[in-house]
């Protein structure tokens, strides 16, 4: 199982970007996704989940609105679309994965990780 993700980079407040996690060695339909981020000095946040579990989905409050995640199972891809971002949303942004069907993404539950894409909100 590998997991790619990709997207990130410098956006000025109220700018979009989407990032993408590519996935390899699995069917993603399969499995729970998840998209962490982590900011200097802070622990690893869940900003956004979808299950395997009848495509349930969960977005942290702060990002309520903003985001969405979605899945392309032809293309074995997760999205991220980030609308409207503040400096707060600033971080290294992580995909994750995990065959159960979990609903909260709690960084100690998944299994499988990709590497992170730095997003920076900053004029």
């Amino acid at each position: 199982v590998q997991l790619q993700a990709s997207g990130g980079g410098l956006v000025q407040p109220g700018g979009s970007l989407r990032l993408s996690c590519a996935a390899s060695g699995f069917t993603p339909g399969f499995f729970t996704l998840a998209w962490f981020r982590q900011a200097p000095g802070k622990e690893r946040e869940g900003v956004s989940l979808i299950s395997n579990k009848d495509s349930i989905t969960y977005y942290t409050d702060s990002v309520k609105g903003r985001f969405t995640t979605s899945r392309d199972n032809a293309k074995n891809t997760v999205y991220l679309q980030m609308n409207s971002l503040k400096p707060e949303d600033t971080a290294v942004y992580y995909c994750a994965a995990d065959p159960r069907p979990l609903t909260y993404p709690s960084a100690s539950t998944f299994t499988f990780w990709g590497q992170g894409t730095q997003v920076t909100v900053s004029s």
